[in-house]
């Protein structure tokens, strides 16, 4: 089912936590909203769910309003399932009764059990679960209902890191078996880009950039959106033609450049866009190294006195102080950050 949002403002207080959003999320689609602490994400769900008003604005849900312009439809109305942070179970209740809850009839309660895979512990109360296994029954007790729409607030924040990606997978296939559209709001950015169909990046109430998680990551629509969404180096440039020149060479860009495509600007050039190798002549020292495994990423002192991020597979090993010959990597292509 679709989700509108049109001109979407709250505030509380003198605080803006949402700031004119209009937002569409398809049906059947996984949308997260990625953002830092305090950008309005949490509040966007709430609003979308029913647990707040707008100021100002509309939220439709299937092409019927739900609030705005003189609507309002009360929570339990609107079809919507939320799972929350902190799961929100009852203790005293058993799994499948806490699955049941607010559904009509068990029968819908065992088959989102069984689409999570918990029917075996139906007879459990939730402190004999894992976090894991805690999360998955939040989720069914979302999706016993038959909802229309799924909302995720910050679903994996509180589980160890070891269990985040297994969940991850497991709650992305649930809810493409199911075919609900989903909302994720999140601040963690591997969350997002591995989980989301699109996403929106939101700051400070506002949304700031819409996509899909690959144009989001190679095409940031500003400095702020590239330096949240994973590293980066943003490095000054002199614009020519369909090229950037930058003292570490020269870097075609990711779409062309609009208005005067000549002059000063910044770029976005990733840790993998950039390869550097010793044995020539060197224009750059290995500072640190992170071993993260698969890949080693390297801080890099340039010539030049700016501090370069590359990622580098951990095939070779560099040691902190020698000297390399730092450049773009094969097909290097930046987008313009200013």
């Amino acid at each position: 089912m679709s989700v509108e949002l049109q001109n979407v403002s709250k505030s509380f207080g003198l605080t803006r936590a949402v700031d004119d959003v209009t937002l569409a999320v398809h049906p059947g689609e996984l949308f997260a909203v990625l953002g830092p602490s305090g950008c309005g994400k949490t509040t966007l769900l709430r609003l979308i769910a029913g647990f707040e008003r707008p100021d100002a604005g509309r939220v439709t849900v299937g092409g019927h309003a739900v609030a705005g312009d003189r609507v309002w439809l009360a929570p339990e109305k609107r079809k919507i399932g939320m799972v929350f942070q902190d799961y929100a179970l009852f203790p005293h209740l058993t799994v499948e009764r806490n699955v049941a809850f607010g559904c009509r009839g068990g029968n819908g309660a065992r088959r989102a059990l069984e689409l999570v895979g918990l029917q075996h512990k139906a007879d459990r109360h939730p402190h004999e679960l894992s976090g894991g296994e805690r999360q998955r029954v939040a989720l069914a007790r979302a999706l016993a209902p038959g909802p229309d729409v799924v909302l995720l607030d910050e679903p994996f924040s509180s589980l160890d890191a070891s269990l985040r990606a297994d969940l991850r997978r497991e709650v992305e296939l649930i809810l493409r078996d199911a075919g609900t559209s989903a909302i994720l709001v999140t601040h963690d950015q591997e969350e997002a880009l591995t989980l989301a169909d699109r996403l929106a990046l939101m700051r400070e109430g506002r949304i700031v950039q819409v996509g899909s998680p690959e144009d989001v990551y190679a095409q940031p629509a500003e400095r702020w959106a590239a330096q949240f969404v994973g590293e980066v180096n943003v490095i000054p440039g002199v614009l020519r033609g369909e090229s950037v020149y930058t003292e570490v060479g020269s870097f075609d860009l990711v779409s062309p450049a609009t208005g005067d495509s000549q002059g000063t600007v910044h770029i976005a050039v990733r840790p993998e866009q950039l390869e550097f190798r010793g044995g020539r002549e060197p224009n750059a020292e290995v500072v640190e190294r992170e071993f993260r495994g698969h890949d080693v990423l390297y801080r890099l002192r340039h010539a030049a006195g700016r501090t370069l991020l590359v990622q580098l597979p951990s095939l070779e090993l560099y040691e902190p102080g020698q000297q390399v010959f730092v450049r773009p990597a094969e097909a290097a292509r930046a987008p313009v950050v200013d």
